[in-house]
């Protein structure tokens, strides 16, 4: 074999030794893909397993009226409300049922991505629709008295706003809910101590689910009252939120099951997921409100009555997150 031949040889047996070379890495990289593809799928079915079985634990239907389809309103990411209930139990060695100290009205609306927040006074005078001869009532009575299908129904009849979705959470559940998503952060309204903890006014803290509960229960030292206490607890639950509402939180089956024994909602698996993927960016712009009553003595209890106008403003301002026209109460 002529020189020239020999040369020509090994430059095609060199290129064909490298078409090779390439065509066995890009058989590997489709193979690692193929398997890094399975395996995501995998552990999405697995998450997805995993969820189905964690929601059949807190799942628990409501009992109460629905004024509209809300599977309907998910499914056209159509703006959505919950109603967020919070009992002083699960923590501090209460086990009772007590009632929800905690009553706040939330609204998502995805398409102008924007979120509100309204508290409700818990010794706000109001009627039970259930529990008539009980009436009139403080609202947190109406959990002690028909659990959440009276709170629901007594909240849709005061302030004519559709409630799609509950979430039920005791200060247990709350404490490790916060926990499991790593803390939150909050700028204290006001400078107090309370069991140990202190904050000052102005100031950002990243808080543990420990001292999160701390910041939001105090109540007697500040100059607001209760009205001061729903404000720190819409900052914890916003905090909370803007955090958990994620699909990464929903599929993470840990998070889910630290708090399915504290942990109660008319929310399925499809629901939840549903609100993560479509409903997150919604919670970057949070307005936080309440309804502001006045005390009054009633039989010998003492009562925040909220004015028409009041009830007008708070249901008006949750109507129109919901692209809902205005109501006369």
């Amino acid at each position: 074999m002529s020189e020239d031949n020999k040369e020509l040889h090994q430059v095609t047996n060199h290129r064909h030794h490298h078409h090779h070379r390439h065509h066995r890495i890009r058989k590997f990289i489709l193979w690692l893909i193929a398997i890094i593809v399975v395996a995501a799928g995998g552990y999405v079915a697995y998450a997805w397993h995993k969820l189905s079985e964690t929601s059949k634990v807190v799942y628990q239907p409501s009992g109460a009226p629905r004024l509209r389809d809300a599977s309907q309103v998910l499914s056209k990411k159509k703006p959505v409300s919950i109603l967020l209930l919070g009992t002083d139990t699960g923590a501090l060695g209460r086990s009772f049922k007590g009632r929800t100290d905690t009553i706040m009205v939330m609204t998502i609306n995805p398409k102008t991505n924007k979120s509100t927040i309204v508290s409700l006074p818990r010794d706000m005078k109001v009627n039970l629709p259930g529990y008539a001869k009980y009436s009139p009532a403080k609202i947190n009575a109406a959990y002690t008295y028909g659990g959440t299908k009276e709170t629901i129904t007594t909240v849709q009849k005061y302030l004519k706003v559709p409630i799609d979705y509950y979430l039920l959470v005791n200060m247990g559940g709350l404490e490790k809910a916060i926990d499991k998503v790593g803390g939150v952060e909050v700028v204290s309204p006001l400078s107090f101590s309370y069991e140990g903890a202190t904050f000052t006014k102005g100031q950002k803290y990243h808080l543990n689910g420990s001292k999160a509960l701390k910041f939001s229960r105090m109540r007697y030292d500040d100059p607001r009252g209760d009205y001061g206490r729903q404000e720190r607890q819409r900052l914890i639950i916003s905090a909370l939120l803007k955090k958990s509402i994620s699909y990464k939180t929903v599929l993470n089956n840990d998070f889910l099951i630290a708090i399915s024994d504290e942990m109660q909602t008319n929310l399925t698996r499809s629901d939840m997921l549903g609100l993560a993927l479509n409903y997150r960016t919604a919670g970057k712009s949070m307005t936080s409100d309440h309804a502001q009553g006045k005390t009054e003595m009633l039989g010998g209890q003492s009562f925040e009555v909220v004015s028409s106008t009041e009830r007008a403003r708070v249901s008006n301002e949750l109507r129109s997150n919901l692209g809902l026209s205005d109501t006369n109460q």
